[in-house]
């Protein structure tokens, strides 16, 4: 039995009613494939998640609905282990690093570091990008969002 909100949210960018002007601007960079880093905010509800998704169907096709979940141990500097729950598709990965206190530092540089490094399954693809989706990215730390944005600048 699926939620009401689930079943009935939209699952593509035509089908979204509102923001119109940013929704005709996410089509043209789906079309291009000239995507760059994005910051998707606004307050909890305000349909995010939902754009993020159209989007991303946009891009990759349906598969990018098909969501698994995983979990995931990172180790931090003083051996300790930290298990994270991670939701991705062939085609993205989604996490949030806040769940894990104050080793989210230590999460977000390894799981950017591997996914910059890892080679794309289809290497024909014209997408040569990633997707990382980093859910509650203003609830990171100062030294994770420092982190984050070295980590970015030097694998992507």
């Amino acid at each position: 039995m699926t939620l009401w909100v689930d079943k009935n949210r939209p699952t593509t960018l035509d089908k979204l009613s509102y923001h119109h002007e940013l929704t005709s601007h996410l089509k043209k960079m789906a079309e291009t494939l000239d995507i760059p880093h994005l910051l998707f905010y606004g307050p909890e509800g305000a349909g995010k998640k939902t754009r993020i998704m159209t989007l991303l169907r946009q891009i990759f096709g349906p598969g990018a609905e098909k969501i698994r979940m995983d979990t995931r141990t990172f180790q931090t500097t003083s051996s300790r282990s930290v298990e994270v729950n991670i939701l991705s598709s062939n085609y993205h990965i989604e996490i949030n690093p806040s769940d894990a206190g104050i080793y989210d530092r230590v999460i977000v540089q390894e799981l950017i570091k591997e996914i910059a490094q890892t080679q794309q399954v289809n290497s024909s693809s014209l997408k040569k990008f990633k997707v990382v989706v980093i859910h509650d990215a203003d609830t990171l730390s100062k030294n994770a969002q420092h982190a984050l944005r070295r980590t970015m600048e030097k694998y992507m």
